[in-house]
């Protein structure tokens, strides 16, 4: 089985000493993704669903870079500081798995790297 390791400027690079993601065979391992914007490199804070979409958008690109889209994505971990926030974070969620909904789990974590308040990685099928 060939292992690609992913990586694009469309989303931002590893704050240690991992990938992005990684493409094995027909699966993508795409790794927990902040809500860092990946042209400035800052973290974003406060509106949990502006964070959200970020962090979706991150995971995407590094889709994207495989060949792959949301819609091969089978199964999805959200990390969050505030399980409080669980209904709002299922409204974007929502937007970005309409139709397609993977498996998922999310839980409350006492921290995230970078004092992130949402972390998001999936795994694809292509």
């Amino acid at each position: 089985m060939s292992i690609e390791l992913l990586s694009t400027k469309e989303a931002p690079g590893a704050v240690g000493p991992y990938s992005q993601g990684v493409k094995a065979g027909n699966m993508i391992f795409v790794s927990g993704q902040l809500p860092i914007n990946p042209k400035t490199g800052e973290l974003l804070k406060g509106d949990i669903q502006e964070q959200a979409k970020r962090s979706l958008e991150n995971v995407k690109a590094i889709l994207k870079s495989a060949g792959a889209t949301l819609e091969d994505v089978v199964k999805v971990n959200v990390s969050v500081v505030d399980i409080n926030q669980f209904s709002l974070i299922n409204e974007v969620y929502a937007e970005y798995f309409s139709n397609h909904k993977p498996a998922r789990a999310l839980v409350e974590v006492s921290r995230l790297p970078l004092g992130g308040e949402i972390e998001i990685e999936a795994i694809a099928v292509i």
